[in-house]
C-alpha cells in the first residue's frame, strides 16, 4: 500500500509539522470523503507501507525535515511548477520555489517529477504563452527531475465559475502546444506523459501520473504485477491512500477542484490541530474507526532494480 500526502490538499506547503508528527508517532487517521463518519487508521511504520507519494507546489516548508521520511521510506515526489501569475496561484515567488526544487533534489536524489499542470487557456494564458513559459521553465527544471507530467484543466463547474474567461481552443491548437512540449522535453532527454484521464488524440502518451514502475525505478525495488485501478474514474495511477482532506488548502489557486468552498476552507484551517491524528478536526462521538487493510505490492523476491535505470 502507498500513502499519498498531496491529492486532496497541499500538506507539505501548509501542514508539514502535522505530517512529520504523524510519521514519528507511526499512524494517522483519514476520513472517507463519501462517508465522513467512517475514519480509517493507517499504520505508518516502514514495514507497513510500500512508499510515500508527495505532491506539492512548494516544498520549502518541509525541506529542513524531509529526510526524516525520505531516509526511511521509499518515496516519490511530484513538484508542480506552472508559471501562472499570483492572481491564479497565490504562491511564494517562482524563484524561491525553484531554489526549493534544487534543495529537494540534493536531499532526496533523483526521485522528483515535474508537473506542468493544469494547462488552461485565457486571453492572457494563450498557446504562445504556454509554449514560451514551458520552454523557459524546462531549461531550469530539467536538470533536477526524472520526468514531466502535463495535463489540461478539468472543465468542472467550479473551474468554469472561478476562471470564467477560460476557453477551450481547437484541438489542433492544443496539440501544437503538446508537440512543442514534447520537442522541448526531447531536447532535455526528459520523459513526458499526460494523465490517462484526458480524452482525445494527443501527441504525448497518456499514462497514470504515478505508476508502480515509477516508484520501483526511483527506489531500486520491485513490485508484483498490479492492475492500476486509479484513485478516481478513468485514472490509471496506482491506487494510494490519502491522508488529506478536501476544502482545506489555503493557497487558493483559482483552478483547484479540491477546494470547493472558500468559507469552508477558512473554517477547516482553524479546525486543524497539529496533535490530532486527523488532518482536520478530531474524532467525533459518532465516528467509526476502522483499521485499514494494508496489503503490500512488493514482489516476494524483494528484487532490486538499478537506481540509475530511468
Amino acid at each position: 500500500m502507498l500513502i499519498n500526502v498531496g491529492l486532496r490538499t497541499d500538506i507539505i506547503a501548509h501542514y508539514s509539522p502535522w505530517l512529520f508528527r504523524r510519521f514519528a508517532e507511526g499512524y494517522a487517521y483519514a476520513r472517507n470523503p463519501l462517508f465522513p463518519s467512517r475514519v480509517s487508521r493507517y499504520e505508518l511504520a516502514p514495514d507497513r507501507i510500500d512508499g510515500v507519494l508527495f505532491c506539492s507546489k512548494d516544498y520549502a516548508p518541509a525541506l529542513s525535515r524531509i529526510r526524516e521520511i525520505s531516509s526511511r521510506y521509499r518515496t516519490l515526489f511530484h513538484y508542480t511548477l506552472n508559471g501562472y501569475g499570483t492572481e491564479t496561484e497565490p504562491l511564494a515567488p517562482l524563484e524561491d520555489r525553484l531554489m526549493a526544487l534544487k534543495e529537494l533534489r540534493r536531499l532526496v536524489g533523483d526521485k522528483i517529477f515535474w508537473r506542468y499542470d493544469p494547462i488552461f487557456f485565457t486571453a492572457r494564458y494563450t498557446a504562445a504563452w504556454h509554449c514560451e513559459t514551458f520552454h523557459s521553465l524546462a531549461a531550469r527544471v530539467a536538470p533536477y527531475v526524472r520526468g514531466c507530467v502535463v495535463n489540461f484543466a478539468e472543465p468542472s463547474i467550479r473551474f468554469r465559475e472561478n476562471v470564467p474567461d477560460a476557453f477551450d481552443p481547437p484541438a489542433e491548437e492544443k496539440n501544437a502546444v503538446l508537440r512543442h512540449i514534447a520537442t522541448v522535453c526531447e531536447g532535455y532527454s526528459l520523459p513526458v506523459r499526460m494523465c490517462a484521464m484526458q480524452s482525445g488524440a494527443f501527441p504525448i502518451p497518456r499514462q497514470g501520473c504515478v505508476t508502480l514502475d515509477d516508484v520501483a525505478r526511483a527506489n531500486g525495488c520491485a513490485f508484483r504485477p498490479i492492475v492500476h485501478r486509479g484513485n478516481r474514474r478513468h485514472c490509471m495511477c496506482i491506487e494510494s491512500r490519502d491522508l488529506g482532506w478536501y476544502d482545506s488548502c489555503p493557497t487558493g489557486c483559482t483552478y483547484c477542484n479540491a477546494d470547493r468552498d472558500r468559507e469552508l476552507v477558512a473554517k477547516n484551517v482553524l479546525r486543524h490541530d497539529p496533535a490530532s491524528p486527523l488532518l482536520i478536526g478530531t474524532l467525533e462521538p459518532d465516528d467509526v474507526l476502522i483499521a485499514s487493510r494494508q496489503e503490500s505490492y512488493l514482489a516476494p523476491s524483494g528484487g532490486q532494480l538499478s537506481l540509475f535505470d530511468r
